[in-house]
């Protein structure tokens, strides 16, 4: 489980468009970055619940990592781009 010190406090404000810079601290905690969506949900004592609303799913190293140096020493750019694309590649 993360942990988060929570005697840390933030105090981000709400913009003229109601919007809210969400803290580094708990986004790297949340474990979300841009585009990713969030779920608020109200608490019977006035807070409100912040989580991701679809988990990242953490499968283990970079799928790749394994790739690094796999690629064929001497094949150049155009010698590829003929193989994928044809002859005339670059008229």
């Amino acid at each position: 489980m993360r942990r988060f010190d929570q005697k840390t406090c933030m105090h981000p404000a709400l913009t003229i468009k109601n919007q809210v810079t969400v803290p580094r601290k708990i986004r790297e905690f949340l474990g979300i970055g841009p585009g990713e969506r969030l779920k608020f949900e109200p608490m019977a004592d006035g807070r409100v619940a912040i989580a991701p609303a679809q988990p990242r799913k953490r499968t283990g190293p970079d799928p790749f990592e394994r790739m690094k140096g796999s690629g064929k020493a001497g094949v150049t750019t155009a010698k590829l781009m003929r193989a994928t694309r044809g002859m005339d590649w670059d008229k």
